[in-house]
């Protein structure tokens, strides 16, 4: 009975302090896919953080999975680390649903639990044209608070490795900043050229009726916290320009559709100079036309001499 008991015990401490599960790019693929909470470690050789970050891990294992129903696991020199994390190894990143959160703290192990166990679920907020003004109230600055908006591409890579960041920076300002991201490219293409747009990714923070872009060169999570609850005072502020009226997209439809033509005129003048010389020719030949007949208009006509009619 005694060793039954000790065999038990045994089991149950290796349980705890096993090494976490090492999977491939394709296995942790399908992990993300199939499980609803993973987490991740990003790791690599002779890496102390990476070390450090895999003991907290480690003796965190159990915890996670009873109470944040969580699975575990770790991958080494992985190319999916540039999705998640700008810096690289050590990388810790929650998947909630296939939605990733990078860690940014320290390897302590009461912040690295409490992080993940606030935001079980996303905190970012995925704003469109059709509820943009409604949910930020960016013209008036009312009631919803401050905004930090992340305007992104499906096809921009840079947008793509920010992902997780963004998450990281909404769930540190949870509760005091809503952030949200909008596709600049599809259901936010108006809210984008309201603010003109011009690079993707860029990052707007609303204030109060006011408007300030991030212009910092690094993107970490540290910068972007750091702008919105403080440096943006050191941003340009702009006044939030109003929603445009039916007249003025129509007018602004004109004018894309004005320059989108003179562009393609000229690419298919650059490509095919024939048409234009032929163009030419033939503007010419109805110039010249055109003047003969002006010329031929002001030739004065001859008098036609009347004839008496003599009486008989």
């Amino acid at each position: 009975m005694a060793l039954k008991f000790l065999f038990i015990l045994l089991v149950c401490t290796w349980s705890v302090y096993a090494d976490l599960q090492n999977v491939s790019d394709e296995e942790l693929l399908s992990f993300i896919k199939e499980k609803e909470k993973l987490i991740v470690l990003f790791s690599k050789a002779n890496c102390p953080s990476c070390d450090k970050f895999e003991q907290l891990l480690d003796s965190l294992n159990v915890d996670f999975k009873k109470h944040l129903e969580a699975f575990t696991v770790k991958t080494e020199n992985s190319h999916l680390v540039r999705l998640y994390s700008p810096s690289k190894e050590p990388a810790v990143v929650f998947f909630r649903h296939g939605v990733p959160l990078l860690y940014s703290g320290e390897p302590e192990e009461s912040e690295l639990y409490g992080f993940f166990e606030k935001n079980q679920s996303p905190a970012v907020k995925e704003l469109t044209d059709k509820i943009f003004e409604h949910m930020t109230q960016a013209a008036t600055g009312a009631t919803t608070g401050d905004w930090f908006v992340m305007f992104y591409g499906a096809s921009c890579v840079e947008c793509q490795r920010l992902h997780a960041v963004w998450e990281s920076v909404g769930a540190t300002l949870r509760n005091r900043i809503n952030v949200a991201r909008v596709d600049a490219n599809l259901a936010g293409l108006n809210t984008a050229k309201r603010f003109k747009i011009s690079k993707l990714p860029s990052f707007l923070f609303f204030r109060l009726g006011k408007v300030y872009r991030y212009d910092l060169p690094k993107n970490d999570v540290k910068s972007f916290v750091s702008f919105a609850q403080d440096w943006y005072k050191n941003a340009k502020a702009e006044v939030v320009p109003l929603l445009a009226s039916p007249f003025d997209e129509v007018v602004d439809w004109s004018v894309d559709m004005l320059k989108f033509s003179i562009a393609f005129g000229l690419d298919i003048l650059t490509k095919y100079p024939w048409i234009w010389q032929i163009g030419l020719a033939g503007f010419g030949l109805v110039a010249i036309t055109a003047l003969i007949a002006l010329v031929k208009a002001r030739k004065p006509k001859p008098k036609e001499v009347k004839k008496d009619k003599k009486s008989k």
